[in-house]
C-alpha cells in the first residue's frame, strides 16, 4: 500500500505567534505519528513572517521530543546555506538523540536576496555551484566512505536516511548518480514533474543504500466534510501562495469563502497550474484525486502538505485522508 507522510512549513498565522507555531507543529506530529505516518518533515526557510522551521535542526530536535516512532527530517536543509561539517553534526546530533529515526532531505536552492546573503555571509549563488561535491562530503561525513581530514562528533555513523529534494531535472539526474530515494516538490513547482522522475529512473544507478528507485512525490491535500468546507480550508494557503508569487509574502491569513473567485485571471491561472498536484474537497473526492495522482507519479510514498488557519482543521484533514487512502494502491 501507499506510504504517506507530513511536510510541515511551521506556519505562523496572522494573529497568531512563534510559540503557537511550534506548538501546533507539535500537535501535528503527534496526530501524524498517531494515524500511521512514516515521516513528519520540516522545511528550512529564512527571513519570511509567515514560517518559523528556520531553525531546522531545532524544530526537528523538539518534535523529535514529542514523538517515539515516527520518522522526522528536513525537507529540506538548503545546502548551500550551510557548510557541510555543520550539517553532519547538527544531523548526527538528532541521530544520536532520536536513533533510527531522522531523515535528511537536502536541496540546492538558495531561496535568497542579497540581504539573507549578507545575513548568513555566503555567496550563496556560488555555493549552489557546488551542491553535488558538498552532498558528496556530507555523505563520507556521515558513513566514512572517503577518508577526509576531519571528524564529525557526532556525525559519523550516524543512520542517518539521505533524500535528494527537487523541483527540476537537476536534483533527479543528481539524485539517480548517487543512488539516492528523490522527493520531487510539486505542491509548489509541478513544472518538470513527468520529466524528473523518467529522468531519476532512467538514469538510477545502485548504491549502498538504495538497489531500486524510490520515489515521494508532495502535493497539497485538503479534506473535509463537505466540499465547500474543504475549499474554504484550501484558501488561506492559496492567498499566501498569491501573496508570495505577488512579492508580498507575509503570514498566514483566514480564510475566505470563494477566495478564487475574487482574483484575476493570471492569479487563477497560478493557482490552477499548482491545482494539479492537490486534491481537495470530501474524504471520497481527495482519495479518487490521490489515486489519479499516483497513477500519473508511480510514487512510493506521497508527501501531505497544506497549511490551514485553524491547526485543528489540518488534523482532522489528516485523519479524514488517512481514513479514505487506507486501501489506495501504490503506484
Amino acid at each position: 500500500m501507499t506510504r504517506f507522510s507530513v511536510l510541515d512549513l511551521v506556519p505562523v498565522r496572522e494573529g497568531g505567534t512563534v510559540s503557537e507555531a511550534f506548538a501546533a507543529t507539535t500537535d501535528l506530529a503527534r496526530a501524524a505519528e498517531a494515524f500511521g505516518c512514516d515521516r513528519f518533515w520540516v522545511a528550512e526557510h529564512h527571513a519570511m513572517d509567515g514560517i518559523a522551521g528556520g531553525a531546522t535542526a531545532v524544530v526537528l530536535a523538539h518534535v523529535g521530543n514529542a514523538t517515539s516512532t515516527i520518522r522526522i527530517g528536513s525537507g529540506g536543509i538548503m545546502l548551500p546555506n550551510h557548510t557541510p561539517f555543520q550539517i553532519a553534526e547538527q544531523f548526527g546530533t538528532l541521530d544520536a538523540l532520536f536513533p533510527g529515526r531522522i531523515d535528511l532531505g537536502l536541496g540546492r536552492a538558495p531561496g535568497a536576496g542579497p540581504e539573507l546573503q549578507r545575513a548568513l555571509r555566503k555567496n550563496l549563488h556560488q555555493a549552489a555551484e557546488y551542491f553535488p561535491q558538498d552532498v558528496v562530503e556530507l555523505r563520507a561525513l556521515l558513513t566514512g566512505d572517503y577518508d577526509l581530514p576531519i571528524t564529525a562528533t557526532p556525525g559519523l555513523g550516524a543512520n542517518v536516511e539521505l533524500w535528494m529534494l527537487g523541483s527540476s531535472l537537476f536534483g533527479a539526474q543528481l539524485a539517480a548518480k548517487l543512488g539516492l530515494p528523490y522527493a520531487f516538490a510539486a505542491h509548489f513547482a509541478p513544472d518538470h514533474l513527468d520529466a524528473a522522475l523518467a529522468v531519476y529512473r532512467r538514469d538510477f544507478q545502485p548504491s549502498a543504500v538504495l538497489d531500486r528507485p524510490h520515489v515521494m512525490v508532495a502535493m497539497n491535500v485538503f479534506a473535509a466534510d463537505t466540499e465547500a468546507q474543504a475549499r474554504l480550508l484550501a484558501s488561506s494557503q492559496q492567498q499566501s501562495f498569491v501573496r508570495l508569487r505577488s512579492g508580498n509574502p507575509g503570514k498566514l491569513p483566514p480564510p475566505i469563502a470563494d477566495y478564487t473567485d475574487t482574483l484575476p485571471a493570471t492569479a487563477q491561472a497560478m493557482l490552477a497550474h499548482i491545482g494539479q498536484a492537490a486534491a481537495v474537497g470530501t474524504p471520497a473526492q481527495v482519495r479518487a484525486g490521490i489515486a489519479a495522482f499516483l497513477q500519473r507519479t508511480a510514487a512510493d510514498e506521497i508527501m501531505l502538505c497544506g497549511a490551514t488557519y485553524e491547526p485543528e482543521a489540518r488534523i482532522r484533514s489528516l485523519e479524514l485522508t488517512l481514513d479514505a487512502c487506507q486501501t489506495v494502491p501504490a503506484g
